[in-house]
């Protein structure tokens, strides 16, 4: 999709994008802060203007991706039946032109051309266990990693949140980098430092086989350490360097791959506060698990904004991938009667027990294959309530009729969503340069691969032109 680049915007320009989302969101809310499952018992749809449910009411999915969220399928023609309300055209526009663009610069990846499963691009040793997603993500965050911590002088890197360390072996092992490794959870601990050793293995064994190709780093493996980081408070853990050299001579770079909630906070936090980190390069998700205060807003200047506040629905809806959702769309996937479905249950779930609401159904297989009314028996079970209640299959029917309307209202909402992504970036670029300090935020992922592919790139330092040179892809590795 189009949008707005986050690259270069003065800090003027960020002031007033943040007064213009915030306005935006504030008069779409309604839509925002919709639960799609309460789609009949809110009445939802009712809760358009007549106008937009004349122009949407009809639309098929592939009709719905190509006019509403302006993604059509290949080699299809934009043609609209009606003509649309300008208030419904103005949205769409709006929702393109304020979001930050999430197009990197290169192309769709061609690391997966040969090979769906595996990159290309990354050594053979480094994809085991590793899924394609993944691949694609620590190539490019490990080599931008790398980029940034030549230009800013960094000593070592920090990775926060590492997981199973994927993200770490690459950048120690594959690029030579000091890294230390910060996980919370011990299991993922003992697994990363299990993969550490499977990888080295592999590494020697194939630098015995073919020594003039394979040129392994001197560098050694990641040191891994068990660390839960409140955001609340600088952790001591991550500011140790790994080195015995003094404290003061240590330049830390701290960075995190879909650091989740406050977690991507606490690094904003520490680079902010602390003067041996010299950069950071931060790849934020699960923004509703953001704390309320505490989380979001962090600048002074959005925080002032009327109507900056964001619901844990606005928050969780900024996670949803859009183009994933378009691509279903366009394939009319059985998949999408999901929503419709579960919306008929809560009607059901509210008429047994009124006190009941939006409870979670779980662990139903295969729900485009069954018919509703199966669904709804199998969805009461799941929730504590009789199974064997008489249903009104005549109700059932007239709700699954409308299955093409609960759509639309769905990818209403995800047409808006991007813009609640965009302010909750923006706030933490404005919160970072209130500071002192320099940040961009830059695509770095293919959406498609991975819609939280926004990398916010901070120093202490002005990059200049140099920035760019974080964007491109290695020409060793096209």
């Amino acid at each position: 999709m189009p949008g707005v680049s986050a690259r270069g915007l003065s800090l003027e320009e960020r002031r007033q994008l943040a007064v213009n989302l915030t306005r935006v969101l504030s008069l779409y809310r309604s839509i925002l802060d919709a639960y799609i499952i309460e789609f009949f018992t809110d009445n939802l749809w009712g809760t358009l203007p007549r106008s937009w449910q004349e122009a949407l009411d009809g639309l098929n999915p592939p009709q719905l991706a190509t006019l509403l969220l302006g993604m059509p399928g290949e080699g299809d023609v934009v043609r609209y039946r009606s003509v649309w309300p300008l208030t419904l055209l103005a949205l769409k526009s709006t929702a393109c032109a304020l979001a930050f663009t999430r197009t990197p610069k290169f192309q769709t990846p061609s690391e997966f051309r040969e090979n769906p499963s595996q990159s290309s691009r990354l050594k053979a040793p480094f994809r085991k266990h590793v899924r394609p997603k993944k691949q694609h993500e620590i190539r490019r965050l490990g080599e931008l990693v790398r980029k940034l911590s030549d230009l800013t002088g960094c000593t070592q890197v920090v990775d926060v949140g590492s997981g199973q360390g994927h993200l770490s072996r690459f950048m120690s092992l594959g690029l030579g980098l000091k890294v230390k490794s910060i996980e919370g959870d011990q299991r993922l601990v003992e697994r990363a430092q299990h993969l550490d050793q499977e990888l080295l293995q592999a590494l020697e064994k194939e630098e015995r086989r073919n020594p003039q190709v394979v040129q392994m780093h001197t560098a050694r493996s990641p040191h891994h350490v068990v660390q839960w980081v409140d955001p609340r408070t600088l952790c001591e853990e991550v500011l140790l360097p790994l080195e015995t050299s003094p404290r003061s001579e240590a330049r830390l770079l701290l960075t995190g791959l879909h650091a989740c909630g406050d977690l991507s906070v606490a690094l904003l936090r520490h680079f902010s506060s602390c003067p041996e980190v010299a950069a950071l390069a931060s790849v934020g998700c699960c923004y509703m698990k953001l704390s309320d205060p505490g989380g979001y807003p962090l600048s002074q200047w959005v925080a002032a904004l009327p109507g900056c506040e964001l619901s844990y629905r606005l928050r969780e809806g900024a996670c949803h991938a859009l183009e994933d959702y378009a691509d279903r769309l366009q394939e009319a996937a059985p998949g999408l009667r999901t929503h419709c479905y579960r919306a008929a249950l809560e009607t059901v779930i509210r008429h047994v027990q009124p006190q009941l609401r939006r409870p979670g159904v779980q662990g139903i297989p295969r729900v485009h294959e069954l018919q509703i009314e199966e669904y709804v028996r199998r969805g009461l079970q799941r929730v504590g309530l009789d199974p064997q209640l008489p249903l009104s299959l005549a109700a059932l029917e007239a709700h699954q009729a409308q299955e093409n309307r609960v759509v639309a209202f769905y990818s209403l909402a995800l047409l808006l969503a991007p813009l609640v992504e965009t302010l909750i970036l923006l706030d933490r670029l404005l919160y970072l340069q209130e500071q002192g300090f320099h940040s961009e935020l830059l695509p770095i992922f293919s959406p498609e691969l991975s819609p939280r592919n926004l990398v916010l790139v901070a120093t202490k330092r002005p990059l200049g032109q140099a920035l760019s040179v974080l964007e491109t892809e290695d020409a060793d590795a096209r």
